[in-house]
């Protein structure tokens, strides 16, 4: 077997809105590239939790994961993920445990610690600023609780939620969730497809502090990297200055809609802020199909990932298939 085909894959999707696209777009564009991946065998798609953000269409992340599982057949969907301290956990219980009733043995909850975003939206959120990131371990413990079989003298439920099961992943891009991950026995996704730095730290982390638990026997590590996969490497380069300026209006806090490929991103960015959006990107796999398989391999044997999971922002979404289309055929 080789590197490439020891691994599974999934794809990460934000549903991103163009510029001069809308809404609707692309929720229909989220429902055929996730159509596309189950086609192409990806095991996993998963919707990314953001609110009160121009350009990205998965705000209501399980209502968006409950149509496209409609739309699809065998395909695992679930949230990659869920911000946990945006919301109270008997509800994601509710949410994620009526999804599974509903489509058994194909949803996913991850559960991410960051709450994201400004005051002004947390308190449209919750209602309070008082969250705190560090009741995330109990949240977590709870939701495992309400997602398992009935215990004696439990009092609180998830209707529907209890004994469905649902699988729990953590996800971070620090060391907080990977020690946690690790002691409760969860699989673990670190967002290397946004904030790479401490990849390799994390992951020692996870794998060296990790305790079998009765979801786990040993750890599962999954690892998020950008796919900016083209026919030539000079194609990608350009069509990947789309997902650079998103990088870019991000860290100038503007808006998150996709703008078209330019052909000169030094036109547009001052060195400080190229160095940090590049260091963003310091896992991205742009390029051709030879460039891709090179670094793609480099990436699942320094992290001996069990699963890889895609982001593709591409400004047209036929691109973004062909990616996808391009990858399945490298990877087989």
């Amino acid at each position: 077997m080789s590197v490439l085909s020891s691994v599974e894959y999934s794809v990460l999707d934000l549903a991103p809105v163009t510029d001069t696209g809308t809404e609707a777009e692309a929720i229909s564009n989220a429902v055929a590239l996730a159509q596309t991946a189950e086609r192409l065998g990806y095991k996993r798609f998963w919707l990314a939790e953001h609110h009160n953000m121009d350009g990205i269409a998965s705000a209501a992340t399980a209502v968006l994961i409950g149509h496209i599982a409609a739309a699809t057949h065998t395909i695992r969907v679930g949230a990659g993920g869920v911000m946990l301290p945006n919301h109270a956990p008997l509800v994601v219980a509710e949410n994620f445990g009526t999804l599974a009733t509903i489509y058994p043995g194909r949803i996913d909850l991850g559960l991410g610690r960051a709450p994201g975003g400004d005051r002004l939206t947390l308190r449209a959120l919750r209602r309070h600023n008082d969250t705190n990131v560090n009741d995330f371990p109990e949240q977590v413990a709870l939701l495992e609780q309400l997602f398992g079989p009935e215990q004696p003298g439990q009092r609180l439920f998830a209707r529907p939620g209890t004994n469905t099961r649902v699988p729990i992943w953590l996800l971070g891009s620090s060391l907080f969730s990977a020690q946690l991950a690790a002691m409760r026995g969860l699989p673990y996704s670190f967002a290397s497809h946004f904030a790479p730095a401490l990849l390799h730290q994390a992951l020692k982390v996870y794998r060296d502090n990790f305790q079998p638990s009765e979801f786990l026997d040993k750890p599962h590590v999954m690892v998020a990297a950008p796919l900016l996969l083209a026919p030539t490497d000079s194609e990608a380069e350009y069509l990947a200055t789309t997902a650079l300026q998103r990088g870019l209006a991000l860290i100038r806090g503007e808006g998150l809609r996709m703008k078209p490929p330019v052909d000169d991103m030094d036109a547009l960015w001052h060195p400080r802020e190229k160095h940090a959006i590049l260091s963003m990107y310091g896992e991205a796999l742009i390029g051709g199909p030879d460039t891709v398989s090179k670094k793609l391999k480099i990436l699942i044997e320094s992290t001996q990932a069990d699963e890889v999971i895609f982001t593709c922002d591409f400004y047209e979404h036929a691109h973004r298939e062909r990616a996808l289309t391009q990858l399945a055929e490298l990877v087989t």
